[in-house]
């Protein structure tokens, strides 16, 4: 039987709020200290197959991200947030691309 992973979302609460809708455990988080915290508590738990990050606090805790990438589960990911994107997340995927494929094939 396939196991089906659950997503969380941690943002603040205009961007997280949304992700109920498809049934995403959301996490409201003020500042960066606090989705920090609240990100490395799920991040060990087996409870999610997917953590979501608004962008404006996935930026300022880069090296925590980084690490948890280097896990295979949860897949740890940035997304905009509801004020729009700061290309963090976009920088994101374009290393983690290079990083697999070995060469630029989406922006170059």
């Amino acid at each position: 039987m396939e196991k089906i992973g659950k997503i969380a979302v941690i943002g603040d609460s205009e961007s997280a709020t949304a992700f109920l809708a498809i049934g995403a455990a959301v996490y409201k988080v003020d500042d960066e200290v606090k989705a920090a915290e609240t990100l490395r508590e799920i991040s060990k738990s087996d409870e999610y197959a997917v953590i979501l990050v608004t962008e404006n606090y996935a930026a300022k805790m880069e090296a925590l991200m980084q690490k948890l990438k280097q896990q295979a589960f949860p897949v740890v990911l940035s997304i905009p947030c509801s004020t729009g994107s700061n290309g963090f997340g976009m920088a994101g995927v374009k290393k983690d691309v290079e990083k697999a494929v070995g060469v630029d094939i989406l922006f170059n």
